[in-house]
């Protein structure tokens, strides 16, 4: 409920500010985190990508056409956008890593079987949820310019 009478604008404007910058900060970060998967194997690039897209979109519309149209990453953004598309490269990708992560704390990391139970329970669910969505834009939608 926002605040209204003579303060009360100068509350919500200031407080629109804040969260503006917030969401511009975050949306960078992302675009940080996503180039930094970029060159270090098992980090994942698109998700961090899409979040910036998101956080752009709440706070830069000229950053979130610059992430939309990019080049190289713009495509992967659309896809998932608009059909909830992940290439079957980036899940076999997940796939492999969560598995990897997985066998390694296992094997490694973990002193009984709490932690592997409770890795399983995040790494399960995630891995149907990548592996369920489908692979390539549905026949006779065509992709955006």
């Amino acid at each position: 409920m926002a605040v209204t009478g003579k303060g009360g604008e100068r509350w919500d404007t200031m407080r629109q500010c804040w969260a503006r910058w917030f969401l511009l900060a975050f949306a960078w970060l992302n675009v940080g985190l996503g180039l930094v998967g970029v060159v270090i194997p098992g980090m994942p690039t698109t998700v961090f990508l899409i979040i910036a897209t998101w956080a752009f979109s709440k706070s830069s519309e000229r950053f979130r056409l610059w992430l939309w149209n990019h080049p190289r990453f713009g495509g992967s953004i659309r896809a998932w956008h608009e059909h909830r598309v992940i290439p079957r490269r980036a899940k076999v990708s997940a796939a492999v890593m969560m598995t990897a992560s997985f066998a390694f704390v296992t094997l490694f990391v973990a002193e009984s079987w709490v932690l592997p139970v409770l890795l399983g329970a995040v790494l399960v669910p995630a891995a149907a949820y990548v592996l369920s969505r489908a692979s390539s834009v549905p026949q006779g939608e065509p992709e955006s310019p």
